[in-house]
């Protein structure tokens, strides 16, 4: 293989989103840390992608952010409810940030970018 990795990939601890219940502890939890909802079609391509580039460039030094990832294809409802309790138009892929029971930051496809997300929460 031409292509070798320079260092170790450290990645993003998810925790799965799959139930309005833990929507409202997530909302607890944002008093706290931020947090963030990945949300992410199972089905598509460029999700994928964009959630590999997001986890390559993902770091715990100076991170407090809490990673959360929603299966749109499984919990479809439970999106729903995501863009409809932040008040953020549905996106796929997309990452909501959220501080203090609010979204703060939102992007979707190419736009999404962890130093991006990081500047939101300094």
């Amino acid at each position: 293989m031409f292509w070798k990795k320079s260092q170790p990939v450290e990645g993003v601890n998810w925790n799965q989103l799959s139930s309005e219940n833990q929507l409202q502890v997530l909302i607890e939890e944002s008093k706290d840390q931020p947090v963030l909802i990945y949300k992410h079609s199972t089905r598509c391509s460029i999700s994928s992608m964009v959630m590999e580039r997001l986890e390559r460039s993902w770091t715990s030094e100076d991170n407090p952010i809490k990673p959360y990832i929603l299966d749109l294809i499984s919990f479809r409802e439970l999106s729903n409810a995501v863009a409809q309790t932040f008040q953020v138009y549905h996106e796929s892929p997309q990452v909501i940030l959220i501080k203090d029971g609010k979204a703060i930051y939102s992007a979707s496809h190419m736009q999404v970018s962890f130093d991006a997300m990081k500047r939101e929460i300094q």
